[in-house]
């Protein structure tokens, strides 16, 4: 049995410049809201704590109804620095680009406690990749590309307006009319991709920012750590994040989990006990949830989809995915992914 993981609270801020796009789009902001029960306070408080899930599925049924494949791009294409709330601050003293998103990485929690984001460096290119841990929602598609547009629009505040990507990546497959997504992202937009997340040159990281200011920069740090959700998780919460982080490349055992979270295997096991965790069923139900979340993609090669939950067989995925689905993968699409 799948284990049940809490509503995790993200602040309204996230729902900064929706208000304008649903107006745009055709539909009632506060009626939409209402839909999936959000506090109407959140279009004006940036503050008010709302479910993740709720802004997921406000997200997903405000594309739907307006007809708006490009929803959530829309909202992160007008996102302002500041949207970001303290931590911005923090962000635009920074030395290099390098500080300003290892800074975003230490204090995801402040921007959505689901967020998982991982910066890998080899051969002069850089991969952020970013993972949504929300619990029982399939397509996430506006969720993502609202992540991946402000992630996207933080690098050219610190870098400007000329930077550009090697590439930005989508798992999920490429709108009817892409010509949104051109227009931000130009040529590098990559659909059907591996993972959700950018690429860049490392010496991009290394470029200095122009309006750093160090003491600013120690003033912002000291007051951040202040901030909920600006201590560590729980080590449920850890290591979820840590197995979505190790699993494509098939190395989520738990002992390569203990190893990226700097803990000896039995510490990390006396921990989950203690907060009545068992890690397998926690590996089996983010794998559940990440396979049902790609597997969607019709366009997406079941064999792509194996390896990304961490299988390097794709008869082994199949095997693993009828046991927990009671179908193969390909019977579960042709049903329509439910």
């Amino acid at each position: 049995m799948a284990m049940r993981q809490p509503s995790v609270f993200v602040r309204s801020a996230a729902l900064s410049n929706y208000a304008e796009v649903a107006a745009w789009a055709g539909l009632d902001p506060g009626a939409m809201l209402r839909r999936v029960g959000i506090d109407l306070r959140a279009l004006t408080d940036p503050d008010v704590r709302i479910p993740t899930e709720s802004v997921v599925d406000l997200l997903e049924m405000s594309a739907a109804q307006s007809g708006c494949e490009s929803f959530g791009l829309r909202m992160a294409e007008t996102r302002r620095l500041s949207d970001l709330g303290a931590l911005s601050l923090l962000i635009t003293h920074q030395p290099t680009m390098r500080e300003a998103l290892m800074s975003v990485v230490e204090h995801r929690g402040l921007l959505n406690p689901s967020l998982v984001i991982a910066v890998e460096e080899g051969a002069g290119v850089v991969v952020v990749r970013e993972e949504l841990l929300v619990t029982g929602r399939g397509a996430m598609r506006q969720s993502y590309e609202l992540g991946i547009g402000v992630l996207f629009r933080m690098f050219r505040a610190v870098l400007g307006a000329r930077w550009r990507p090697h590439s930005v990546n989508f798992a999920h497959g490429p709108p009817t009319d892409p010509t949104h997504h051109r227009r931000l992202f130009g040529a590098a937009c990559e659909f059907d991709s591996a993972f959700y997340g950018l690429t860049c040159a490392s010496a991009d990281l290394q470029a200095p920012n122009p309006s750093a200011d160090p003491a600013l920069a120690r003033f912002a740090a000291d007051y951040v750590r202040t901030l909920p959700n600006a201590a560590p998780g729980s080590v449920d919460e850890d290591v979820r994040k840590a197995i979505v982080l190790l699993l494509a490349d098939g190395q989520a055992s738990i002992g390569q989990v203990a190893a990226r979270l700097g803990l000896a295997e039995r510490t990390l096991q006396r921990r989950l006990l203690a907060e009545g965790v068992d890690f397998s069923c926690l590996l089996n139900d983010i794998r559940r949830e990440l396979a049902a979340r790609y597997a969607a993609n019709a366009t997406l090669p079941l064999s792509h989809v194996a390896g990304m939950v961490g299988y390097s067989r794709q008869s082994s995925f199949s095997r693993w995915f009828a046991g927990e689905f009671g179908m193969t993968p390909t019977a579960w699409r042709r049903r329509g992914g439910d």
